[in-house]
């Protein structure tokens, strides 16, 4: 069973990269094995660790109309994971700043 693992652009996952550390969202069923084995087929690189974490989805209050008494649901839980490369890999995510020239 092949996963896939999309990476997350945030300004933490950009100052992780630079210590070799990328942030991807995996499904909540997969595991670290399963992670690392997706990682290194789609990125073509080698991965030295995972670690997860699930973030529980937050309650938000929802309305069903003017005279309904409003509810209460909660959003879906999400799964990081933060993989760690072997020396000498990276993974080009992020688009390099490039200067321009004023002529």
């Amino acid at each position: 069973m092949s996963i896939l693992v999309t990476p997350r652009a945030t300004e933490k996952a950009y100052g992780l990269s630079a210590k070799n550390v990328y942030v991807f969202n995996v499904p909540l069923e997969a595991n670290k094995d399963q992670i690392a084995k997706a990682v290194a087929e789609q990125y073509d690189v080698q991965v030295a660790n995972v670690a997860t974490a699930v973030q529980n989805g937050k309650a938000v209050r929802y309305s069903r109309g003017k005279h309904r008494y409003p509810g209460t649901t909660n959003r879906k839980d999400t799964k990081k994971a933060y993989v760690t490369l072997a020396k000498g890999n990276s993974i080009q995510m992020f688009e390099e700043p490039t200067e321009e020239k004023k002529s």
